[in-house]
């Protein structure tokens, strides 16, 4: 014993640290990855602000082409044609190289991707593009000024300026998720520009080299939002598809069980309809021989033990069919297999009939019933065998949990909205609150009631809930601990039959046919819920 509960004990202890156990392995093995790929994020989100770099640069290829043709052609103004004509060549190989790379990761699948080798590809490749863009700053930067020229010289200076920045503004936009690669593309070209700005040694250069290297500042600062921006989105986006895919792990695990469920209900429905022949069959040769040995119809036993022990096997077949009846009939109705046969009944009537059945027990017992029924109620439309059977169960549950000389209360009246509703209520043991839903359900007790009641399944309370459910009403249970329990079954208004009134006084109608005639029976209209009100006539049939 020992061994086992200190076993069961250690199960216990370790149980908690499993999912400790499992979020650290997580950890580990992100932070491996992270160290793998030389990143301080995950790899997935380093590959897909890889992606967002490659994709963004060939979305628009013609974009910097097109812009370094304009620089090549304002570079005529103050330097020769060869120069430029180097420029303009060696921009464009660079360029297409980094296209042809784009489209090569992009083609590339996920798994064969080493994000840090190919970011620290791109940053090569990158400063390539930037030490050729840098080269525009230096075009033109050997030949001597004249004074007719220095007008030209002063704007290509302003002009080179502008171009940095123009060049950083589409490296940022281009480049931001990738900072290393922004600052490896417009760092050699600013140094470029201001380098050649403070060459020239006037104040008026100096300011603008300043402002340069303020505005890359700026420009830089710029990149790194956007990159959180890019970021948190890539983020996000993980996030969703985690959420998607859990959603539809749990919808496929959800129609698992549903077919489960309905393979499950399919076999018990045909385990209880074998069994319900196979048990029903002996049940009634046990009953019936046993009854026949108790009243010694076939001749005398001989011994009254002996006549007591086939009233006792008599009276346990019976509760064992009723058993059997019980569960047949709550698995009909969840499978709505219960039919309603209806027609026009008085709930007086069937309640009065259910008290003549348990007054023996009730006298047993010394149990005082009490009537209380409301004065001429009219007919409604109902199944009777429904009815008295919600009836039945009620008063059995009353007669089973009051003790000797309690008193059970059948109340049978209108409610407020015109429907019609019966109510058992017992000076029983009652039933505590958080008990309450429990005995609700099929095959549930309450705790009093095992101690003080008499043996049962608990389908009874289930089996009214359902059946009166099947009639558009309502249930509703009341119980106080030791003080007794009370339950109302309602009916809607639209099963009350309202009675016509005739148009002409009864025996005084006034017809063409002067024969007498004998007198019309009063009418009655029968408000059904499922169509316009029906007349209906007091002797029967619709």
């Amino acid at each position: 014993m020992d061994d086992n509960a200190d076993s069961v004990e250690t199960g216990r202890a370790h149980q908690p640290r499993a999912p400790r156990r499992s979020n650290l392995d997580d950890e580990l093995r992100s932070f491996r990855d992270r160290l793998t790929h030389g990143t301080a994020h995950k790899p997935e989100f380093e590959y897909e602000l890889l992606t967002m770099f490659a994709r963004n640069e060939t979305s628009a290829p013609f974009a910097m082409p097109a812009l370094c043709f304009i620089f090549y052609i304002a570079s005529m103004f103050w330097a020769s044609l060869m120069e430029a004509t180097m420029w303009i060549a060696i921009v464009s190989i660079s360029r297409v190289y980094m296209l042809d790379q784009c489209r090569r990761l992009l083609s590339i699948p996920r798994a064969d991707v080493n994000v840090g080798q190919w970011r620290r590809h791109f940053v090569r490749v990158e400063a390539i593009n930037g030490l050729a863009l840098a080269a525009f700053a230096l075009i033109g930067i050997s030949s001597t000024p004249t004074a007719h020229s220095l007008p030209a010289t002063f704007s290509s200076h302003v002009f080179i300026f502008a171009t940095l920045m123009v060049v950083l503004a589409i490296r940022m936009t281009f480049s931001s998720t990738l900072p290393h690669v922004f600052l490896a593309g417009t760092v050699p070209m600013t140094l470029a520009v201001t380098g050649r700005l403070f060459m020239l040694g006037d104040p008026f250069y100096f300011a603008l080299a300043s402002m340069a290297i303020g505005i890359h500042v700026f420009f830089v600062y710029l990149a790194q939002g956007l990159h959180s921006t890019a970021l948190a989105m890539v983020e996000y986006r993980a996030e969703k598809d985690s959420l998607i895919s859990e959603l539809e792990e749990a919808s496929a695990i959800s129609d698992e069980a549903r077919r489960r469920a309905e393979a499950a209900n399919k076999a018990k429905s045909r385990f209880l309809a074998t069994m319900s022949h196979e048990l029903r069959t002996p049940l009634n040769a046990i009953m019936g021989f046993s009854e026949v040995m108790e009243k010694e119809i076939l001749g005398p036993i001989g011994s009254d033990t002996y006549r007591e022990y086939a009233h006792n096997i008599y009276e346990s077949g019976n509760h064992l069919l009723c058993i059997i009846n019980e569960i047949l009939d709550l698995s009909r109705i969840e499978a709505g297999r219960y039919d309603l046969h209806e027609e026009t009944v008085r709930l007086t009537d069937i309640a009065e009939d259910c008290r003549r059945l348990i007054k023996i027990k009730a006298d047993a017992k010394t149990l005082h019933i009490v009537e209380d029924f409301a004065p001429d109620l009219p007919h409604v439309w109902a199944d009777p065998r429904a009815m008295r059977q919600i009836c039945l169960n009620l008063l059995s549950n009353a007669l089973k949990f009051t003790p000797r000389g309690g008193r059970i209360i059948i109340t049978v009246g209108h409610t407020s909205d015109g429907g019609q509703f019966v109510t058992i209520s017992d000076t029983g043991p009652g039933i505590p609150k958080d008990e309450i839903p429990r005995v609700l359900q099929a095959f549930g007790q309450g705790s009093l009631a095992h101690q003080t009641a008499e043996g049962g399944t608990g389908l009874g309370l289930p089996i009214v809930q359902n059946l009166i459910s099947l009639h558009g009403g309502t249930f509703d249970l009341q119980s106080e601990l030791r003080k007794g329990t009370e339950v109302t079954v309602t009916l809607p208004r639209q099963r009350v039959l309202q009675i016509i009134t005739p148009l002409q006084p009864l025996g005084q109608e006034r017809h063409r046919d002067p024969a007498p005639r004998p007198a019309r029976q009063p009418r009655m209209r029968v408000a059904s819920p499922y169509g316009a009100a029906t007349p209906y006539r007091a002797s029967g049939g619709l």
